[in-house]
């Protein structure tokens, strides 16, 4: 059990957290979990932290785990026309109020992963920066926002087979920006990153 963990999952106190937001391409992507302290502990032991640090398979092992016992788990997202129309740092906080307004039971308290507050969030909260490695509801949060968009990605990558997603998850690797010099920008790409900005302003 990961000892830096504090079981935070009081009852009706969800964790929210975002993945994607560095990504050319996709949605980003928010999970919202409500855990009780059981289940927090259940996912401790079976070697629940922040998603970054865990692998493909460990993240897929603690998904179905974490969406079989939560009280409660959402998902929002924030559409690429959003990204480009609000900038990064709103789309994310959007698909975060989004996945924490879906839950139901509606949680009392949210805990929110970073230093930014969710604009307009309907219930208290309260911002952890490292949440993913400080509290068991946002890293679960995490893992399951991480697992939803890289599924989602993957089967993207069928109709853009062009830009290597299945192994860049949409981020922007050299494989990817020399795809999108090559064949161009998809329906899915952020216009306002800078590596897409480049590749518009080349054409024009």
């Amino acid at each position: 059990m990961n000892s830096s963990f504090e079981i935070d999952c009081v009852d009706y106190v969800a964790g929210v957290d975002e993945v994607g937001r560095g990504a050319l391409f996709g949605p980003v992507v928010a999970a919202a979990v409500l855990l009780t302290p059981i289940h927090g502990q259940q996912l401790l032991k079976s070697g629940l932290t922040d998603s970054k640090k865990l692998s493909a398979k460990q993240r897929e092992h603690l998904f179905d785990q974490i969406v079989q016992d939560a009280i409660a788990c959402r998902i929002g997202l924030a559409s690429v026309a959003e990204i480009d129309r609000l900038n990064i740092l709103q789309a994310s906080l959007l698909a975060m109020k989004r996945a924490v307004i879906r839950l139901s039971p509606l949680p009392q308290h949210c805990l929110v992963d970073g230093n930014q507050r969710i604009p307009h969030l309907p219930i208290s909260q309260q911002t952890i920066v490292k949440g993913d490695q400080l509290a068991v509801s946002i890293a679960a949060a995490s893992v399951v926002a991480k697992v939803w968009r890289d599924r989602l990605i993957v089967r993207l990558a069928t109709r853009f087979p062009d830009y290597d997603l299945v192994d860049n998850k949409g981020y922007g690797t050299k494989s990817h920006r020399q795809a999108i010099s090559q064949v161009g920008l998809s329906q899915y790409h952020r216009r306002s990153f800078k590596p897409c900005q480049i590749h518009i302003e080349s054409k024009s």
